[in-house]
């Protein structure tokens, strides 16, 4: 209760805070921006050098992503259509290189805040409690949570699944796993009491959650996207984070691995939909029209959604609260500027129908 207070209370101070500090603010941004634009360009400048121009695979918010042997292996993990590949163009036994990535595929845990996907470094640790563990059966249709079912699933994929492909002047061996149909279900499931907190504590509804963490990252801990959204529920370091911590009364940014932390994402997402909800379009009267503003301002910010209905606020709140929702839904669909926020609020509006029925 008290962070809710907090945020009622300190959020509208972020509204009105001095040029001078805005500036600083942007400037800031957009240093680590440019920074991150450079590790990024460099990163897949390395892949393209070793792999070739046509196989650059980089991690993304619903594709995990990681590299070992010197850039010559890489797991990849797509969390939505529910496949993991494990590929690898070493030319000194890529058997036992694929059945290592493999085993270590399979038990990674997931929890992020030590890995770098951005390197070939061997940070994936074994976890007692594996990311993937009832979303993969193994050959004999049984979960995987030991490094010797793991082994010999290895072992059994690499006797009959392995397949060859030449790519370039590679040849690429690679095995590839489907994940049990439920797939996306079970990670909700995982994530569902944190989700179940962050509603309460915010009062916010836990279907609009888990649909914006479907629609953000299929429930992918490690999602990371080209704009270094992080996390479950894709949080940006220097915009809804820096929001949030200032709501709060915290000084500074989250940090990487402070978002990597499932609970700590979820927290912080689920403030700045509330931040959203309560301040920056507590102006809109309707529910359902606010709801349909909050989900585009999530992907592309309050002063984007006003801006579709007026250039001066008090204007466009007194728009909105003229229309039923369903014209606010369909202005937002056909006139927001961003293909990408239109086809967002689209997405997450039908992926919360589906979670309503399940709450």
């Amino acid at each position: 209760m008290k962070k809710i207070l907090a945020l009622l209370v300190i959020a509208p101070m972020l509204i009105s805070c001095s040029s001078n500090k805005n500036n600083q603010f942007n400037e800031a941004y957009i240093k680590d921006t440019n920074g991150f634009d450079i590790l990024m360009g460099q990163f897949a400048h390395n892949i393209e050098n070793i792999w070739g121009i046509n196989e650059v695979l980089i991690a993304g918010p619903k594709d995990y992503v990681k590299y070992s042997d010197q850039y010559e292996t890489r797991s990849h993990i797509n969390f939505e259509a529910g496949t993991i590949t494990i590929e690898t163009i070493s030319g000194i036994d890529p058997t036992d290189k694929l059945r290592q990535a493999i085993v270590k595929t399979l038990l990674v845990g997931e929890d992020a805040t030590g890995v770098d996907l951005y390197s070939d470094a061997n940070d994936i640790q074994i976890s007692k409690e594996p990311m993937l563990y009832g979303q993969v059966l193994d050959n004999t249709g049984q979960p995987i949570r030991w490094q010797g079912r793991a082994t010999n699933f290895a072992n059994y994929l690499l006797q009959y699944k392995l397949q060859e492909r030449q790519s370039g002047l590679h040849i690429i061996y690679s095995v590839t796993i489907q994940m049990v149909p439920n797939h996306l279900d079970k990670r909700a499931h995982k994530y569902l009491p944190l989700v179940r907190e962050a509603a309460a504590r915010y009062g916010v509804d836990q279907s609009l959650i888990l649909a914006i963490m479907q629609t953000e990252s299929a429930f992918n801990p490690y999602a990371v996207s080209n704009a270094d959204a992080l996390g479950l529920m894709q949080v940006v370091q220097h915009t809804a984070g820096a929001d949030v911590f200032k709501a709060e009364g915290r000084w500074g940014t989250p940090s990487r691995s402070y978002l990597f932390d499932p609970a700590n994402n979820i927290n912080t997402g689920t403030a700045y939909l509330a931040m959203l909800q309560n301040v920056y379009l507590a102006g809109i009267t309707n529910p359902t029209s606010r709801r349909y503003a909050v989900i585009t301002a999530y992907n592309g910010g309050a002063g984007s959604v006003l801006r579709v209905f007026s250039s001066d606020k008090t204007t466009a709140f007194n728009m909105i609260n003229d229309m039923a929702p369903g014209d606010v839904y369909d202005t937002l669909i056909s006139r927001h500027p961003s293909g990408e926020s239109r086809r967002y609020l689209y997405k997450v509006n039908n992926t919360q129908r589906s979670y309503r029925r399940t709450d």
